[in-house]
């Protein structure tokens, strides 16, 4: 039955399944919701957040049953997810709110204390770069690097990336005649320039894009407690496997303290996890932000 149900619930219209979406996201991480909930998110009509409740309770009934007292829907004791709930955009939204630019609601939903944003990149620098990614055109932009300081340059963007800090892009640099990294918040006067990239400036000539490494992070040897280790990180058999791009592997080595030397000697505390397969990282440019890595 709630496997025909759910086939009935795809037939819906995509903004309907949004809000019995909605509905199911406040019952289950929150456990009750209103039909106020539901008007204030989507700006509809009484009448309109009635009916996707009754759509909502004919498709799922044992999801939710109504607190007669306050007119509150709770969460029902036979309850089962008929959506698929993404734990990180489920912690977003429990953090962060629902704000999208043009509702209010852009207050969390729970007590949650974040960390500081200090590289959040400015839209009027991003919006040309993301144009050119889907455009495939080209971008002109002032760069500051720590190498030559401030610069102009020409590149062909196709790939954002995230290194757990910062937001860059990845891209073929007419400067140096390499793909590389471009940080966000290190670029000035982006300019969408009305040009085609050369062959040679295509994603697929990017080797160390291309490329897929695949990584065995253990436990540190040399650490007290690896059953913790292995449960903060999801190990199977005391291995996480991770398959990565060779430009990105570099930046997980290192966001997670990864100690990528051969005989596991970095002796920071903080430094809980050794790669165990340090051969894998041949060639890898990025890799040399592991710690303890050595140029293989």
């Amino acid at each position: 039955m709630f496997e025909t149900n759910a086939a009935t619930l795809a037939a819906l219209s995509l903004p309907q399944r949004e809000r019995l979406a909605y509905i199911e996201f406040r019952l289950f991480f929150l456990g009750d919701v209103r039909r106020q909930d539901l008007m204030d998110r989507f700006g509809i009509a009484p009448a309109a957040a009635t009916r996707d409740f009754a759509q909502y309770r004919e498709l799922f009934p044992d999801n939710l049953s109504l607190d007669g007292s306050s007119k509150t829907y709770v969460l029902g004791s036979g309850f089962r997810p008929a959506f698929a709930h993404n734990v990180e955009r489920v912690l977003m939204m429990l953090s962060r709110g629902f704000g999208d630019g043009l509702s209010q609601m852009e207050d969390a939903l729970l007590p949650c204390e974040l960390p500081l944003v200090l590289n959040r990149p400015a839209v009027e620098i991003l919006a040309p770069v993301t144009r050119a990614i889907h455009q495939q055109k080209v971008v002109r932009m002032r760069y500051f690097s720590h190498s030559s300081g401030m610069s102009e340059r020409e590149i062909v963007p196709f790939a954002l990336a995230n290194d757990g800090l910062r937001w860059h892009v990845r891209a073929f640099d007419r400067k140096s005649g390499e793909f590389r990294d471009f940080v966000f918040t290190r670029m000035e006067s982006t300019e969408l320039l009305d040009s085609s990239p050369a062959k040679h400036e295509l994603p697929a000539q990017d080797i160390q894009w291309n490329r897929i490494v695949e990584l065995d992070i253990v436990p540190h040897p040399d650490r007290e407690h690896p059953e913790i280790t292995e449960r903060d990180y999801g190990m199977v058999d005391g291995v996480l496997h991770l398959k990565l791009r060779a430009a990105m592997a570099g930046y997980v080595l290192r966001q997670w303290q990864v100690d990528c030397s051969a005989d596991h000697r970095v002796e920071e505390k903080g430094c809980r996890l050794w790669l165990r397969n340090v051969l894998a990282l041949y060639g890898v440019k990025s890799a040399l932000m592991g710690l303890g890595h050595h140029k293989l």
